[in-house]
């Protein structure tokens, strides 16, 4: 098989489709904030300081998790371990602002009151918790086998995409390196 065929024909849609919610998420943030501070919704929610905290950290998740998918985008397009790198730390630093997005969308549960796109919202922020974190797996695997990506290696040796045999081999110097 393939180097990295496996998530690679996987890794693709999930990022199209992380590409898709984000730019949902971030276009039902701005909505919301923006009715959020006209006081037009704000009578729904007497008592509860949680919706305009939760608006500008979906707002914030919506815009770092769609440049997350770009960079995505382009080491699913590049597939090398260079671009596996700068997917992997933007996908962690997107992903745990999602989680912050998840845990106070999980906070407005308790209260009642609350609108349906607020609610839209709140689901929308709980599936991309999941999905990202799904992206975030497939991510990490190809640094740890090249049957799930390129694989990550120095640049002054192969050691790293070597199997146990041939690292066993060179240690003992029947192949020169």
């Amino acid at each position: 098989m393939a180097e990295g065929k496996r998530a690679r024909g996987f890794m693709g849609p999930l990022v199209i489709l992380n590409f898709v919610m984000f730019i949902i998420v971030l276009g039902l943030a701005g909505w919301l904030l923006d009715k959020f501070i006209d006081w037009e919704t704000r009578h729904h929610y007497r008592g509860n300081s949680v919706p305009g905290y939760f608006l500008i950290f979906s707002l914030m998740t919506g815009a770092v998790g769609g440049c997350t998918t770009l960079a995505g985008f382009v080491h699913w397009k590049a597939w090398r371990s260079e671009s596996l790198a700068a997917a992997i730390s933007s996908a962690l630093i997107s992903w745990s602002i999602t989680v912050i997005s998840f845990g106070l969308a999980c906070k407005q549960f308790t209260f009642p009151n609350r609108g349906k796109k607020l609610k839209t919202l709140e689901a929308f922020i709980i599936i991309l918790t999941f999905t990202q974190l799904i992206y975030l797996f497939l991510l990490y695997a190809g640094i740890i086998s090249s049957k799930f990506g390129p694989g990550f290696h120095a640049y002054d040796t192969d050691y790293a995409m070597m199997t146990k045999e041939e690292r066993e081999r060179k240690s003992t110097g029947s192949i020169n390196a």
